[in-house]
């Protein structure tokens, strides 16, 4: 299951209005690369591949391939707007350790 918060839900419609992708859903997932050698993927989406896991939480349908699943399964994606900067965040239990941005993360 992956969670999404009130703030990623207002943020992912507003932004999904804002940009004409109305009817779309959250697509995430997981690929090799930045400082701790996995990066988290977010998206705007629309089409279902075969290989999708759909989950739908807080009225918001989110996407993730079955791979990216297993290393996403318990993580609540949530937005932030502090002084740190804007910008969706993982709040993956899974994870061992996490960059500094959060951007990134080893199992």
């Amino acid at each position: 299951m992956i969670k999404v918060s009130d703030n990623a839900k207002k943020q992912a419609i507003r932004l999904m209005e804002d940009e004409g992708q109305v009817g779309y859903f959250i697509r995430v997932g997981v690929k090799g690369g930045g400082c701790s050698g996995l990066m988290y993927e977010l998206d705007f989406d629309n089409e279902i591949k075969e290989s999708d896991k759909e989950i739908e939480d807080n009225g918001i349908k989110v996407v993730v391939d079955k791979k990216s699943y297993l290393y996403l399964v318990g993580t609540e994606l949530d937005y932030s707007g502090g002084l740190n900067g804007k910008g969706f965040v993982f709040k993956n239990p899974n994870a061992d350790r996490t960059c500094g941005c959060g951007e990134s993360f080893s199992l």
